[in-house]
């Protein structure tokens, strides 16, 4: 079968189509016809070696992080899901694969496909889908009342997150350009700051919590517009030694790195009086069930901003890296 292969850490060239062999569903795992993947900066991160730390993979892989397809076959005890259902996923973080005419994902991290959902809209769903809820419902503990600011509004995550959060009875704030300003405002931005006339720490004052999505100096500049005791989830920052321990199963040495590579913006957030926080989304099909009634709910809308077909993966990856997608990207099958 035809896959895009990451063969080296690197630049662009790194990637490439290339036929492997097909995968076979094991025990408690579910073979998917991926019809559509999503692309992501995770994606890219991950070919250029920054994330070696805390992912080091068996080279060459095949890369993809998120997938929606039709369930071919099921490993042994298997009681999730049968052959012919739609699904999607977030694939497992140190096998990847979801860039290829098959995947076999474990079945705990499948659910089924949003009906209301053609596949590219479904795949661009759970990797951003994921992080925004896992950041806003559990390290930022969003209730109803909340002032929540998340940068980067119109971006894949962001466009999801300003929906969640409102869902959750928050008032957002966020930062987008001025073409991305009515999207964000028609999913539930009260406040807009355009972020190439003005800093949005100088606009904002005393919100319940961050989430960061675009790190560089977003990330020390939301700091300044917490509460006392609040905190900034990030996901644009530095990992700090607790997610050695919480959620890479990683031992002193990597927390030992964390620690010295996070000095600075830890002792940042201490200044401030506020909390920081990197998030690694985790795997869940139980969330993306949830994830999918909202959908057909009318209550979370999927953003795409383009769909390339997988013949021209190459150039849906420079289309990203460009930074100015609006929703997600993805390739079809």
């Amino acid at each position: 079968m035809q896959a895009y292969v990451m063969t080296r850490y690197g630049d662009a060239g790194a990637m490439e189509v290339r036929d492997v062999p097909e995968p076979v569903a094991r025990d408690g795992e579910v073979l998917i016809r991926v019809r559509a993947a999503g692309l992501n900066p995770i994606d890219y991160k991950i070919r250029e070696g920054k994330m070696r730390l805390v992912n080091r993979l068996d080279l060459p892989q095949v890369a993809g992080s998120e997938l929606s397809g039709v369930v071919e076959g099921v490993g042994a005890g298997v009681t999730r899901f049968a052959v012919g259902d739609r699904v999607f996923a977030r694939v497992d973080k140190k096998k990847l694969g979801a860039y290829a005419a098959y995947a076999v994902v474990h079945e705990t991290m499948v659910a089924k496909m949003p009906e209301s959902l053609d596949f590219a809209d479904a795949a661009g769903l759970p990797l951003a889908g994921l992080t925004a809820l896992q950041a806003l419902r559990d390290e930022l503990g969003v209730a109803t009342g909340d002032r929540v600011f998340i940068s980067g509004g119109a971006g894949g995550v962001g466009t999801l997150a300003i929906q969640l959060a409102v869902w959750m009875g928050a008032e957002v704030a966020t930062t987008a350009s001025p073409r991305g300003e009515e999207l964000v405002r028609s999913l539930g931005a009260t406040t807009v700051i355009n972020y190439q006339k003005q800093k949005f720490k100088d606009v904002l004052s005393d919100y319940d919590g961050a989430f960061d999505l675009t790190g560089g100096q977003d990330l020390p500049d939301s700091f300044a517009i917490l509460k006392r005791g609040a905190k900034t989830v990030s996901i644009g920052g530095v990992p700090v030694p607790a997610n050695a321990r919480v959620d890479l199963d990683a031992g002193p040495v990597v927390a030992a790195a964390l620690r010295v590579a996070s000095a600075r913006i830890r002792r940042q957030a201490r200044q401030r009086g506020v909390g920081y926080r990197y998030m690694f989304m985790h795997p869940s099909g139980e969330d993306l069930n949830l994830l999918a009634g909202l959908v057909d709910k009318g209550t979370l809308k999927a953003v795409t901003d383009r769909v390339f077909p997988f013949e021209q993966i190459a150039e849906g990856f420079a289309y990203l890296e460009q930074g100015r997608a609006k929703g997600k990207v993805v390739v079809q099958m």
